[in-house]
């Protein structure tokens, strides 16, 4: 081997993708990362707004993977061109609106167009034979190869043993005795692997990082669907339906309520964007309406807001609305009771 060969990683900040990257850098591979900015990812903003998430590191994970590596990181904003993937997935859904295999196929083939783009020679991801029941199969890693027009151009360093040589492998830039054959769901193989070089430290190996697994997110997103109509998003969309508590009393609006203080700063930088509420002589939660509602549908939203808070007890709590001009105005409202919220208004 005398020409240093060059392969991009897709990192997702999973333990995976970094052992696949450092079992290549073991060998003498140039290594840089690349990681698709979807904006379904977990990671990022949610942790720094949630308490519940306060001992949780307050880091991009991709990004930090490539530190611990010490290679450099490509993030590129795909949230347009993946659209296609989430709206009109060729080979399905999973168990809620992922569709893991078509998202697998779109990630290689733009690291595909980026090795051709940047002259490295192939791609490395850090896919198990058996880990994910949609897209990491023994059937399925054959059409994520063919289909993204990687074909053998890509390598899975953690499971190659138990698939046919890639190019790397046969041209010799890399060895094949020193891959892999991991296979299954267990990540014991990969922690005694981390083990091994040293690593400490890293996400939750059995964690996923798309919201689009996620049960409760795919209902938020399916009724944001139906009551617009039609099957779109943007990101702002997106980005709200992490963050709140989500209801809908009837069906022309929802309320997307704050939770807490962290969630309540977040709601603020949309305020120009949406009609919003909050109470005005008791501490509470920032509301924003979505959707067309009347002055009847507000007075309920009023009243929702007022359960939320801590005037929930009171006989009248004064809330401010104020619409898309920023003109507001401010009505007193008995708070709803918790038996007045039915189940079937959560989204």
């Amino acid at each position: 081997m005398t020409d240093k060969r060059k392969a991009v990683a897709l990192i997702s900040g999973g333990l995976d993708s970094m052992l696949a990257a450092k079992v290549m850098l073991e060998q003498g591979i140039h290594v840089e990362g690349i990681n698709f900015f979807t904006g379904f990812c977990v990671e990022g903003h949610t942790h720094a707004i949630r308490r519940q998430d306060a001992a949780k590191p307050k880091r991009n994970n991709a990004l930090w993977v490539a530190e611990q590596l010490g290679i450099k990181l490509h993030i590129v904003d795909v949230i347009e061109e993946y659209k296609d993937v989430v709206l009109n997935p060729r080979h399905g859904y999973g168990a809620h609106l992922n569709p893991c295999l078509d998202c697998k196929i779109f990630m290689v083939g733009k690291a595909l167009e980026w090795i051709d783009a940047h002259g490295f020679d192939f791609i490395i991801t850090g896919e198990v034979i058996g880990q994910r029941p949609m897209s990491q199969r023994k059937d399925t890693m054959p059409v994520v190869a063919r289909e993204s027009g990687a074909e053998d151009r890509l390598l899975r360093p953690l499971c190659a043993q138990n698939l046919p040589p890639t190019l790397p492998e046969r041209e010799g830039w890399i060895d094949r005795g020193q891959l892999y054959g991991f296979s299954g769901r267990s990540r014991k193989p990969q922690m005694a692997l981390a083990a091994q070089f040293g690593f400490t430290e890293y996400a939750q190996p059995a964690g996923g990082c798309c919201f689009l697994t996620d049960e409760q997110y795919a209902v938020k997103l399916t009724d944001l669907w139906a009551a617009r109509g039609e099957r779109r998003y943007e990101l702002d969309d997106i980005m709200l339906l992490k963050v709140g508590r989500h209801l809908r009393p009837r069906p022309n609006f929802k309320l997307i309520i704050g939770r807490e203080e962290g969630e309540n700063h977040f709601l603020e930088g949309y305020r120009k964007q949406f009609v919003h509420l909050h109470a005005v002589d008791f501490e509470g939660p920032l509301a924003l309406v979505d959707g067309q509602a009347d002055a009847a549908d507000l007075e309920l939203a009023a009243r929702l807001v007022c359960r939320y808070g801590k005037g929930r007890d009171a006989e009248q709590v004064r809330v401010r609305i104020t619409d898309l001009q920023g003109d507001s105005r401010i009505v007193a409202v008995t708070p709803l009771s918790p038996a007045d919220v039915p189940q079937a208004w959560y989204v």
